[in-house]
């Protein structure tokens, strides 16, 4: 397990170290790490970024499911699913991303805290630990001492007092000898603005009541604006996701949760870690604020081009049930003008003249009479 957290904290190791080299600040380098570890993980942000404001801005809809589905749970998350299928969102990305710093934290906190191992970088953790066991002894020949637990075990912070005291005694022959054969050594100084980065800010509060100095008040401002920059990007962050049901509730309750996270890091932790979640904070409320205007203007110009889109293919089935009625009404039209000229074509060639219902054996004079089979043209003349 140690060779992996060896190889987890590597990466993030060498990036600090190499700022450390260009800049000789550990405050700054602290800085520089954070910003490139943003942009590394930009590609991945902008992603998540944008589907949380796809979820802000179809909202409404997920409160007319929960409305219309209130008696309904297994309804209702099988309309929200098909909701989030039929938009293109991921309810989690967005979730996933915003709790990626804290792993970086962790590694961070280990490369600050074990610098002879970590940031020195001598190959493996085996061999920063035999460089530590050499620098002990040297320690221990000119009469140094550090920081033990109970039961001989090296405090926490142990090589952080082992780098100072052999900066301090870098006159000593036996010193200047270990560093001779170690040369990846580095003599890291935490001051940054005049504070102790390798500092608890709680610790500050003793000193404080011995007198006020900048290197103690920045010690315990360095918590508080960690606290209130990280509240500003979670007010930020859930402006732009869904306001209703539970995940109202669960937003709320994030909006309070990291920045007291951040607070509690900042006092019982070396002050290094709060400049870490200064900056990781600060360049987020930056990203947070320009990502959600980029992505609500794209969002709205998507919905604007959908809304058009639809808009004229209605006016087209619009269009075409008008040409379809029109033909129609003009094929109608043709019918009835054949029929009647049909009609006068027959009337005209006598096709539709009446006919008399008898022929001219029953006629006397102009009028036609009817005839039966006892008809006789001498029955009147027989009866004179």
């Amino acid at each position: 397990m140690a060779n992996i957290g060896y190889l987890i904290c590597y990466p993030f190791a060498a990036l600090l170290r190499l700022f450390y080299n260009i800049t000789g600040s550990y405050g700054v380098s602290l800085i520089l790490f954070t910003l490139v570890i943003k942009v590394i993980l930009l590609p991945f942000q902008m992603k998540s970024k944008k589907s949380m404001v796809r979820m802000s801005r179809m909202s409404g809809k997920m409160q007319e499911i929960q409305k219309k589905y209130a008696n309904n749970q297994a309804k209702m998350g099988e309309e929200m699913q098909k909701l989030y299928t039929e938009e293109g969102v991921n309810p989690m990305s967005g979730c996933v991303w915003s709790f990626l710093p804290m792993p970086i934290l962790f590694a961070l906190y280990y490369i600050i805290r074990e610098p002879v191992v970590f940031f020195m970088n001598f190959g493996s953790r085996a061999a920063g630990m035999k460089v530590l066991e050499a620098a002990k002894d040297v320690m221990t020949g000119i009469g140094q001492t550090w920081t033990t637990t109970s039961g001989g075990k090296d405090g926490a912070y142990a090589q952080i007092e082992i780098i100072r005291a052999l900066s301090s005694n870098s006159d000593n022959s036996a010193v200047k000898t270990f560093f001779a054969a170690n040369p990846n050594w580095i003599s890291v100084d935490y001051h940054f603005l005049g504070m102790d980065l390798s500092a608890w800010p709680s610790a500050a509060f003793k000193t404080l009541g011995q007198g006020l100095t900048w290197a103690a008040i920045g010690l315990v401002l360095i918590p508080i604006v960690s606290g209130v920059l990280s509240f500003i990007l979670s007010k930020i962050t859930m402006s732009t996701q869904p306001q209703a049901g539970a995940t109202a509730a669960s937003n709320k309750m994030m909006i309070w949760m990291m920045p007291l996270m951040s607070v509690w890091i900042g006092f019982t932790l070396p002050a290094a870690l709060g400049v870490y979640w200064i900056a990781q904070s600060g360049f987020s409320i930056i990203q947070e604020s320009v990502l959600g205007k980029f992505y609500n203007g794209k969002l709205e110009q998507e919905e604007n081009e959908r809304q058009k889109l639809l808009e004229e293919k209605r006016r087209e089935r619009q269009d075409e049930a008008k040409h379809f009625q029109e033909e129609q009404k003009a094929l109608s039209v043709r019918k009835q003008a054949a029929a009647k000229k049909k009609a006068q074509e027959a009337a005209k060639n006598g096709k539709g003249a009446k006919k008399n219902s008898t022929n001219e054996n029953g006629r006397v004079g102009d009028r036609p009479y009817a005839r039966g089979r006892a008809y006789s043209e001498q029955h009147y003349n027989e009866m004179k």
